[in-house]
């Protein structure tokens, strides 16, 4: 299902500012993947992404981030392949988890989607939606970049924050295999 239809005032909003380029505002859908909610409110929380970088850009595919710091809470991933029903599709401007291939391994990195990517609907933790700044993501997307689509320039997320719109959110739960 498209990110459009869980759009709702209540949800979870995170303001993501990026150095040189600008603003990106995301909308967290806690009744698609709640774990994958609560990790990524946790990490903004604590200001886990702040100063961390967009490591790797495919233009037409996504724009991923997050990787950097010490993260030792992997988490259960939330998509039908791994025996968790997320319709969420990964559809342009959707956020989703980053992981290993191991089903179970996401932690802090995320990406965002650039364009549709139906393969990878049921295989990753799809947890939100750009709701301003798509703009943004279409700048670093076509950033320069060397052969391994790391940027020859450093895309640096300046700050990143939440507004809980009132609401709690529980810890993120950790994979104990």
């Amino acid at each position: 299902m498209s990110y459009q239809n869980y759009l709702n005032q209540d949800n979870p909003r995170v303001t993501m500012v990026i150095k040189d380029l600008g603003t990106i505002k995301l909308e967290l859908f806690y009744d698609v993947a709640p774990n994958s909610v609560s990790n990524f409110i946790h990490l903004v929380q604590k200001k886990y992404y702040d100063g961390l970088n967009f490591h790797r850009i495919i233009p037409g595919f996504m724009i991923q981030g997050g990787w950097g710091k010490d993260s030792s809470c992997p988490i259960k991933g939330e998509f039908k392949s791994n025996g968790f029903d997320n319709p969420l599709i990964h559809f342009r401007g959707v956020i989703s988890m980053a992981r290993t291939n191991d089903p179970n391994s996401a932690t802090s990195q995320f990406f965002i989607m650039h364009q549709n990517s139906p393969h990878l609907d049921g295989a990753y933790a799809a947890f939100g939606g750009v709701v301003e700044g798509m703009e943004v993501v279409d700048k670093i997307a076509v950033s320069p970049k060397d052969f391994r689509d790391k940027p020859f320039k450093d895309i640096i997320i300046e700050k990143m924050t939440v507004d809980l719109m009132g609401k709690n959110y529980p810890a993120p739960q950790c994979y104990k295999a």
